[in-house]
């Protein structure tokens, strides 16, 4: 699978894992389509072999009509100067996938924060502790399952809010028009 955006030693590892599906989105952008379990291998040869050193991002997407979650690895090379995304499906039950922190010391934080937002737990991470929701208690927000509005009337109470300042600019013909 000959790519011309693709170097040499790129296409030397892409031949070496024939069920990738392999697209030049632009002519410094690679998407990789790859099974998970074949993800970690092909990362540790983008990494040894092929100069992708610096993983950018790991990124998730939700998709509720399949019940799967999409994982994107985003890896650069400064010496080519092209960035490859990594593309997998996982199931949305169990939710589980086998962290990359042991190829990619970046992926810890990603990881992370898409074990938060998502519910994506990820084997092997060496922290999966909540960094932004320490007070949360609901579901993963970033689900698109997961309603706001929803969460909101069966966690709080509501209560009429009319303070003085408020009932005196009414009065003056200000404040909410209802």
């Amino acid at each position: 699978m000959e790519h011309s955006i693709v170097h040499d030693d790129l296409n030397e590892v892409l031949r070496e894992l024939p069920t990738l599906s392999v697209e030049a989105t632009s002519p410094r952008r690679l998407k990789v389509r790859v099974r998970a379990d074949t993800l970690p291998a092909l990362l540790g040869l983008l990494k040894g072999r092929s100069g992708y050193l610096h993983l950018s991002a790991i990124s998730c997407i939700d998709w509720p009509d399949t019940e799967e979650f999409e994982l994107v690895y985003h890896l650069w090379s400064y010496e080519v100067k092209k960035l490859v995304s990594v593309h997998t499906l996982i199931p949305k039950k169990p939710g589980r996938f086998v962290s990359v922190y042991d190829i990619h010391t970046p992926a810890a934080f990603f990881e992370r924060d898409i074990h938060e937002m998502f519910g994506v737990y990820f084997e092997g991470s060496p922290n999966l502790e909540p960094f932004i929701l320490t007070e949360w208690y609901g579901p993963p927000p970033m689900l698109k399952s997961f309603s706001s509005r929803q969460y909101v009337e069966e966690t709080f109470k509501w209560q009429e809010y009319s303070p003085e300042w408020l009932k005196e600019l009414e009065a003056k013909g200000g404040g909410i028009v209802q």
